[in-house]
């Protein structure tokens, strides 16, 4: 068990949210929580992502094909 402290206005939105959703404010806390984290994991990937992509374009692979035929070169 953790104890917490939020600013007013937050405390205020997590109890009008829990009351109008019928759940604790453990779990209205918890939800954002875990919505905060795959938002973040999200961005992680895409940046991942986007990483990847420019790599391989410096390299000329821009179909699968290209990846394929890069591979058997190795």
């Amino acid at each position: 068990m953790k104890t917490i402290s939020l600013p007013s206005d937050l405390a205020e939105d997590v109890e009008r949210i829990a009351k109008e959703e019928g759940k604790s404010l453990s779990a209205v806390i918890q939800d954002a929580l875990r919505l905060s984290r795959r938002q973040r994991l999200r961005g992680e990937w895409k940046a991942m992502q986007g990483y990847w992509s420019v790599r391989a374009r410096e390299k000329g692979l821009l179909k699968e094909g290209d990846l394929e035929k890069f591979l058997r070169r190795r």
